[in-house]
């Protein structure tokens, strides 16, 4: 009984180890019209973005989409990838924890009204 009492012990742990994969942060820096970031590249798995304020004079936001999808469509948005809150100036905040496959996203702000920038990830 023992050893099954470790087998099944080690089962869950290892279980645990691989569902609590590393989330990274991703930190994006809007200024008036658009992000200071122009693309970036990451790899797969789980992230956080910190969206920072950075004076544009009206609270900001972030959108997330898969490349090819109509952005004006709610229903194409990365719903994890929305901030938790809009971002004032001069304040960051952040999204929750989006996972992402391998493949081309677009990001941008229609608060803001940036231009879509690309995230690809590898």
């Amino acid at each position: 009984m023992k050893k099954l009492i470790t087998i099944f012990s080690f089962v869950i742990a290892i279980a645990f180890s691989t569902q609590a994969q590393e989330v990274k942060t991703v930190s994006l820096e809007q200024t008036k019209g658009e992000f200071t970031q122009k693309e970036i590249t990451v790899s797969e798995g789980s992230y956080v973005f910190n969206i920072s304020n950075n004076n544009v004079g009206t609270d900001v936001g972030f959108v997330l989409i898969p490349e090819g999808k109509d952005a004006s469509d709610a229903k194409n948005h990365i719903k994890s990838a929305y901030v938790t809150k809009v971002v004032a100036d001069g304040k960051t905040e952040s999204t929750n924890t989006v996972t992402l496959k391998k493949g081309t996203y677009k990001y941008f702000c229609p608060l803001n009204k940036t231009p879509q920038y690309t995230l690809t990830v590898k």
